[in-house]
C-alpha cells in the first residue's frame, strides 16, 4: 500500500485515495471482490468480470461490414465509421452506402440546374456560392451553348430541321429500295413453304 497523504492512503489493489482509518478494512474486502480488467482497466466484482468482458470488450462483428471490434465501439462505429452505414447525398438527398457517397457526389454534383435569376446553368456543387453572389444579370461573355437563354417563342421546342430537296430524294429512294427487297424477300418465302 502506497502513501498518498496523511489522512489518506492508495490500495494496492485498486489504486484508490482510502482514508488511512479504513485501508486496512478496505483493502481486504476489495482483493476478496474486485479484479483488474486486463484490457480497460475498470475495477469489476468478480463475479461479474466474465459479464464486464462479453458486454464491453468481447470480439464483435459488424452487422453491415463484417468489421470485427470490441463490443464497447460497436455503436460508435456503426454511426460514425462503418463504410455501410446509410448517409444522404448532400445535393439530391438520396440515401446510400458511405463507402459510395464520394463517387456519387462527384456525379451528382456536376449536374446542371438552372438559376432562375441570371438564367445561367450552374453546377449542384457551386449553386450556394452562385446564389450568394448571383445579381440576376446576364453576362454579355461569350458563353457555351448550354449556358444561354433560349429564344423567346423557342423554349421547349427543338430548333427546326433544314432537309435539302437532294437528302429529301435521297432518303425517299432508299425508304423505296428497301420496301421492294423487303416485298421480294417475303414472296420468295411464301413459295418456298407452298412447295413443301
Amino acid at each position: 500500500m502506497a502513501e498518498a497523504s496523511d489522512d489518506h492512503q492508495v490500495c494496492s489493489h485498486c489504486e484508490r485515495a482510502i482514508p488511512s482509518s479504513n485501508i486496512d478494512l478496505h483493502f481486504a474486502h476489495c482483493s476478496r471482490n474486485l479484479e483488474k480488467c486486463r484490457l480497460c482497466g475498470d475495477m469489476v466484482p468478480k463475479k461479474f468480470a466474465e459479464e464486464h468482458f462479453l458486454s464491453t470488450h468481447a470480439p464483435v462483428a459488424c452487422s453491415q461490414c463484417s468489421e470485427t471490434m470490441e463490443r464497447d465501439v460497436l455503436n460508435f462505429h456503426k454511426g460514425e465509421n462503418c463504410p455501410q452505414r446509410i448517409v444522404t447525398c448532400e445535393y439530391c438527398e438520396f440515401p446510400l452506402p458511405a463507402i459510395d457517397l464520394l463517387e456519387h457526389q462527384e456525379v451528382c454534383g456536376n449536374r446542371t440546374e438552372l438559376c432562375h435569376l441570371c438564367l445561367k446553368y450552374i453546377r449542384l456543387r457551386e449553386k450556394s456560392g452562385h446564389e450568394s453572389h448571383c445579381n440576376g444579370l446576364v453576362n454579355d461573355i461569350a458563353e457555351s451553348s448550354r449556358n444561354t437563354r433560349p429564344p423567346e417563342g423557342a423554349q421547349g421546342r427543338p430548333p427546326p430541321r433544314e432537309f435539302s430537296p437532294r437528302r429529301l430524294l435521297v432518303s425517299i429512294a432508299v425508304t423505296g429500295i428497301a420496301v421492294l427487297l423487303g416485298s421480294l424477300f417475303f414472296q420468295r418465302k411464301r413459295e418456298q413453304n407452298q412447295v413443301h
